[in-house]
């Protein structure tokens, strides 16, 4: 198998499942098995549901395999006072306790059933990059820490020391956050759902879901399953099987470089304390280090041809700047990945038919927050409902002029990155 990122790469030689031949009874079943159908399975399994995972590919194929490996307990753009806001107060504090909770669930889960996957529960930091934006950091911290999170607001000095980075005004950290290695952390998941019970079938695309007396019946190409209810946990990954749930978000190609290994002395001035790092730009600067001393960071692309080629380039060369790095080391990994976005980049789950859910849980926070969501679909298929859950539920809802405004993050960049370089300005 070519490789499809640097965690696939890494990952040595690979235990394959074999794809279904047959009929199953289930009593779910759950397509996908990336973090939130792999997670589901392996909560599902435990409490004692007969469970089924159809994959289209293999084990951490799609944005699973293709991420950098962050984990970090929080929202991408809303804080918890503006969840409250739309949400109001219980519901808000509800969906706010499932994410502050969620990087600790994942170390939890992996010291539980001893995943070997590099994880390091070492904190994610969030430099701002202007004064502007270490005001709204400072007031993100202290909304967490009301609610007892481990967060530490950092001005500018100590950020420059904990993170090696200059230019930042300062930074905040929620040390229960870390990194990891994506694909073995899937795989590990995988193992011990398998291990509770669960049935895992890679190389199995299912082509329809029907609904069949009590349940639903799902068919590939050479077996058939037949469930009580069934999670979608496909994310950007979906394709044809349910076309309604593609217009509900909006698909992001993101791109992630892994250099050759840095010199241990430059090493030792970047982050030295192991964390991950996503600053405050609209667009994103991101760094951490593997377990080999590789530095890697992603980021997004404008439209145009060769992106394949250009967008890592350009990644590259931005590390240099970034983190004063005359002589970078060159690039040994460079791949890409879908990730589906949410108009109000929360957490969504969508309701498809009684006992029939999809669920989109990433918004560029995929470890954490998909692993958490796995095991509140466990207690839906337990029999709590959907809309018990702290998960905003609802029917399928297209974007307005999804057609044209599905481009929308790509197309706006280069605007993204001159407001980016303004801010930076007017803090100078």
């Amino acid at each position: 198998m070519t490789a499809i990122s640097l965690w696939h790469a890494i990952g040595g030689d690979y235990r394959e499942r074999p794809a279904l031949t047959e009929t199953v009874d289930a009593d779910l079943a759950i397509i996908g098995g990336g973090f939130s159908g792999l997670s589901t399975a392996l909560h599902a399994a435990a409490k004692g549901l007969s469970v089924v995972l159809l994959e289209a590919e293999i084990i951490a194929w799609g944005a699973t395999g293709r991420n950098a490996g962050f984990v970090v307990p929080n929202f991408a753009k809303k804080d918890p006072d503006d969840i409250i806001a739309e949400l109001g107060t219980e519901r808000g504090e509800r969906l706010i306790r499932f994410a502050s909770t969620s990087a600790d669930l994942v170390f939890e889960l992996i010291r539980r059933h001893n995943i070997e996957c590099q994880a390091e529960q070492s904190g994610w930091i969030q430099p701002a990059h202007s004064a502007a934006a270490f005001d709204k950091v400072k007031s993100r911290a202290a909304q967490w820490a009301s609610r007892g999170r481990p967060v530490v607001v950092m001005g500018r000095s100590e950020t420059e020391s904990v993170t090696g980075a200059k230019g930042y005004a300062g930074s905040w950290t929620d040390r229960s956050g870390g990194l990891l290695d994506p694909v073995a952390y899937a795989r590990g998941l995988a193992d011990a759902a398998e291990a509770a019970g669960a049935r895992i079938f890679e190389r199995s695309p299912v082509t329809a879901i029907s609904r069949a007396n009590e349940g639903y019946t799902l068919t590939t190409a050479t077996g058939t399953v037949r469930a009580g209810k069934v999670f979608i946990a496909t994310n950007a990954y979906g394709g044809k099987l349910r076309p309604e749930l593609a217009r509900t978000y909006f698909p992001l190609r993101v791109f992630q470089i892994a250099t050759e290994p840095l010199p241990r002395e430059v090493r030792k001035r970047l982050l030295p304390g192991n964390q991950s790092v996503s600053d405050t730009r609209r667009n994103l600067f991101t760094f951490r280090f593997d377990a080999d001393n590789r530095l890697i960071s992603g980021g997004m692309h404008v439209f145009g041809p060769g992106a394949g080629t250009r967008v890592p380039g350009t990644i590259h060369r931005r590390l240099a700047k970034m983190l004063e790095l005359g002589d970078v080391p060159p690039i040994a990994w460079a791949w890409s990945g879908m990730a589906a976005v949410e108009p109000d980049f929360l957490p969504h789950l969508v309701d498809l038919g009684p006992g029939l859910l999809a669920g989109f849980a990433c918004n560029g926070r995929g470890i954490a927050l998909t692993t958490a969501l796995g095991r509140e679909i466990a207690t839906w298929a337990s029999g709590i409902p959907a809309s018990a859950l702290p998960i905003p539920y609802a029917p399928p809802r297209e974007i307005p002029f999804h057609g044209l405004l599905k481009h929308a993050p790509n197309i706006l960049l280069p605007w993204s990155m001159l407001r980016d370089r303004l801010d930076e300005e007017r803090s100078a």
